[in-house]
């Protein structure tokens, strides 16, 4: 008998918004299975956002899905054996692939910021990849600064 993995079929959209993005951004962002104090913190990060009123007549939802967006990256770089040496070579993203670095990224930035609650952070960050600022948005101009550096070695991408 098989064993039973989550996918992209099990998975439930948050109950708040309705959105298979934040349900999958929850999940994400919880830890030791304490998906109702992962809800709660972002929750409050969103409702946050709306307090802050930075993004004018946008819902707090719309910035999350908007953040994530920019955050995703289009083109990466592989490390690719040939004939004994190793290069680096652009290859384009697999959707799948873009949104699970988009949130890994966004998540690896907030927990790296310390000395204030969770749901402040996660505002913080969410806010700034909506401006296209921020340390996660900043990793993927980085990662695209070096496939376009690397775009010499296109031609071993079979």
């Amino acid at each position: 008998m098989g064993r039973i993995t989550s996918s992209r079929t099990q998975l439930k959209p948050d109950p708040r918004h309705n959105s298979l993005l934040a349900g999958k951004f929850v999940n994400c962002l919880m830890l030791d299975g304490k998906k109702t104090v992962a809800l709660k913190v972002f929750y409050d990060a969103l409702e946050e956002i709306g307090k802050r009123g930075e993004t004018g007549e946008d819902e707090p939802i719309t910035v999350f899905e908007t953040a994530v967006e920019n955050i995703k990256p289009y083109i990466e770089v592989r490390s690719k054996r040939v004939g004994g040496a190793s290069y680096q070579v652009p290859m384009q993203v697999n959707k799948a692939r873009q949104q699970s670095l988009a949130l890994r990224w966004l998540l690896e930035a907030v927990r790296d910021k310390k000395g204030r609650p969770m749901h402040l952070k996660l505002a913080d960050e969410l806010l700034a990849a909506y401006k296209k600022e921020g340390v996660a948005y900043t990793k993927r101009e980085n990662t695209h600064r070096m496939a376009d550096a690397n775009k010499a070695f296109a031609h071993f991408a079979w």
